[in-house]
């Protein structure tokens, strides 16, 4: 049961995505041709901005579907991994995002352009709903590479509801520094948690322990186990950031038979799901059994 839920939250994550892709670039090529037609260098500079967007949203739509894929003799544990080249793709390119657009949005600050103030109003609103629709039908996903897609979507969203805030301003006010000044102010929160997220990313390339499953507290819950000594040579990991995996050599008491070592096996997997571990990796020792991997790691 716990397999086919993951499987369908992996479909409708490949699902939300490609909507979230169509929408993207729908949008840019409106963006663009709106951007010429109201004479707009910032709605044109967005529309690049939002043409990166949706390559990243493409690739992050196919490195989900790719995910998808059963085991194989090439890929032992699957193709879940996959889904981390988008998430990795789509943060490098928002992060030199952030930085071109940063480094047009500074200097605008004190030498802020003039803009066709109605034009920019109407896109913004227009931005804003669409943009939006994309970030609602990715939200509550639960992958890695979704979160990335809706940073990247959130930060549109954002970015027009300062354009739409810096709209209204400039209708009312000769304050043309507004606009720029709000984008500096969402690219660093959009930078921030890009660096929050490819962190994550690199913790579970680099095989860490997922951050909410601690080893100690796993050694204790087994220990607890009446039927064990001890554990040594415990491994945690996580294939995709949802997926998480767990191998441990576990002493036994006593000498068990084959029935009891496989009862004591089911429980352990059955505390181990409770605890978020989907994949357990057991091998039970006797008493005073030599182990041939203590101490190799």
């Amino acid at each position: 049961m716990a397999h086919d839920h993951h499987h369908h939250g992996q479909h409708q994550s490949g699902s939300n995505i490609k909507v979230a892709f169509f929408l993207n670039l729908g949008f840019t090529i409106l963006e663009i041709i709106g951007g010429i037609w109201i004479n707009s260098v910032a709605i044109l500079s967005d529309a690049l901005h939002d043409l990166g967007d949706s390559l990243s949203l493409g690739l992050a739509w196919y490195f989900e579907n790719v995910a998808k894929r059963g085991r194989d003799h090439k890929y032992t544990f699957g193709y879940k991994r996959f889904a981390l080249l988008g998430a990795v793709i789509n943060s490098v390119v928002l992060l030199v995002g952030s930085f071109i657009i940063l480094s047009e949005a500074v200097p605008r600050i004190w030498n802020p352009q003039e803009v066709h103030v109605p034009g920019m109003i109407a896109f913004a609103i227009l931005g804003v709903i669409v943009n939006g629709a994309a970030v609602l039908r990715l939200k509550g996903g639960s992958s890695l590479n979704e979160r990335v897609v809706r940073l990247h979507l959130m930060e549109d969203v954002l970015g027009w509801v300062a354009v739409l805030v810096g709209g209204i301003i400039l209708y009312f006010f000769d304050l043309p520094w507004i606009d720029p000044l709000l984008s500096v102010v969402i690219t660093l929160y959009v930078l921030y948690n890009v660096v929050r997220n490819l962190r994550e990313t690199m913790n579970i390339l680099l095989q860490g322990s997922p951050s909410h499953i601690k080893p100690e507290a796993v050694e204790a819950k087994l220990q607890e186990m009446e039927e064990i000594n001890s554990v040594h040579d415990l491994h945690i990991w996580t294939l995709d950031g949802a997926y998480n995996v767990l191998t441990v050599h576990a002493v036994a008491t006593s000498a068990l038979p084959l029935p009891q070592a496989e009862e004591l096996k089911k429980r352990v997997r059955s505390e181990m799901a409770a605890m978020d571990i989907q994949h357990v990796t057991i091998e039970l020792e006797s008493p005073g059994e030599e182990c041939s991997h203590e101490g190799s790691l």
